[in-house]
């Protein structure tokens, strides 16, 4: 037994009074550490994010727990830098301390931005933001739906550029919030508006003016972005300044640098196509008088020549040459039959004196074996039948005998 000993604690007795030490403490009650993430895991059933803050000579474990995670404006990812504000304590089963996170920013960089660009990667993945997925914009719109703020410059920019440059075109404004807590909620509403009247409209213009990053947030939504890309009409969009770029510009089929180019690009220019049709119209007329004269010169030509002015001459001149030729054909073709006839006649004579019918009417005959001609006694034998045509008939045989050198007859 040691002597003068304090009093003996169990661990969780030990525990409790460090983490009340650490709780406790006036310096830690509210720190703020810069470190590198690492080892980030956010638990999807409880929603709290686990993580490593560390450096190049230390760790230390931290956690945000869900009421605050949700608050995050970016979902933190391993190696990046990062302010965390929070408190010390121990957890107490494992005996480590760890640093309760309320708050956490990206180093260098706002949570905005961060948020921005990981949902841009993301959404680019998915193929959000293909050009494959672009429709054409209607170069001659009769109705367009835009969806900006009812009281804004934007709204004003967009009827004076259309009415100026294309009256005609027929306007239907969907007011929203384009900041604001109920920003997204009018945003999405709108397109789901436009979506029930597709048929209606050619053309959607999706525009506000120019603002911070955190006025534009509604434009980077996820959610207003996916109802952009699903549109089922062609959908500019022209959100703040020309060096703003939303999301929601990026999944549109078009984006504008203002809300006044959005218009120019939805209509055409109707006083400009009225000049072109001038233009055009002045040309054709200049080519209608010309192809006239041209014709009438022609024509004066084609009076002096002899088909004018002797048609019927002309016709006989033709009609003699016609039966001239005919004549002509005639003639030759007389000339060319008259050598072929005499020697067809001549093949004739010779044929006939060649055949083997008149040569057996001089006393010959023809003898066969079963297969072929006998032309010689050596294709004959004793026994072998044969068979011998005459003038007047045929004489079945057989051979008795074959003397191969009597040659007499």
């Amino acid at each position: 037994m040691i002597r003068g000993r304090a009093a003996v604690l169990t661990v969780s007795q030990l525990n409790r009074f460090v983490r009340s030490t650490l709780e406790e403490n006036p310096r830690l009650r509210e720190v703020y550490v810069q470190g590198e993430l690492s080892n980030v895991v956010r638990h999807y059933s409880s929603g709290h994010i686990y993580f490593a803050l560390k450096d190049d000579a230390a760790a230390v474990r931290g956690v945000m727990f869900r009421s605050n995670a949700m608050r995050l404006q970016f979902e933190p990812e391993n190696g990046m830098m990062v302010l965390v504000r929070g408190f010390v304590t121990l957890y107490e089963r494992d005996g480590t301390y760890q640093i309760n996170a309320t708050d956490i920013q990206p180093s260098g960089i706002g949570a905005l931005q961060v948020a921005y660009e990981q949902l841009k990667r993301r959404l680019e993945a998915e193929g959000l933001f293909d050009s494959q997925y672009k429709q054409p914009i209607p170069s001659n719109p009769e109705r367009i739906a835009v969806i900006t703020s009812a009281g804004g410059a934007a709204l004003q920019d967009v009827i004076h550029v259309i009415t100026r440059r294309c009256p005609s075109v027929e306007l239907a404004v969907f007011p929203v919030a384009v900041q604001g807590k109920d920003s997204v909620p009018e945003l999405l509403a709108a397109f789901a508006a436009v979506r029930k009247l597709a048929d209606r409209f050619d053309t959607v213009i999706l525009c506000r003016g120019g603002g911070s990053m955190e006025d534009l947030m509604s434009f980077n939504d996820e959610r207003v972005v996916r109802a952009v890309f699903a549109c089922p009409i062609p959908v500019i969009s022209a959100v703040g300044h020309e060096v703003d770029f939303t999301l929601c510009d990026f999944a549109s089929d078009l984006r504008a640098p203002t809300p006044s180019a959005a218009a120019e690009l939805a209509v055409p220019d109707t006083m400009q196509l009225r000049r072109q049709l001038e233009q055009y119209s002045a040309w054709l007329r200049d080519h209608a008088y010309r192809m006239l004269d041209s014709c009438a010169g022609q024509l004066e030509r084609a009076k002096s020549q002899e088909v004018i002015k002797s048609p019927l001459k002309i016709w006989d001149m033709n009609r003699q040459r016609l039966e001239d030729l005919i004549h002509l054909l005639q003639k030759l073709s007389e000339d060319e039959l008259e050598p072929r006839r005499r020697q067809l006649a001549y093949l004739s004579v010779l044929m006939e004196e060649l055949s083997p019918v008149k040569t057996l009417g001089r006393g010959y005959s023809i003898t066969y074996t079963v297969r072929q001609l006998l032309r010689s006694v050596k294709e004959a034998a004793p026994g072998m039948e044969l068979k011998t045509v005459l003038p007047d008939g045929t004489v079945i045989s057989k051979v008795v005998a074959v003397n191969e050198k009597e040659t007499e007859i």
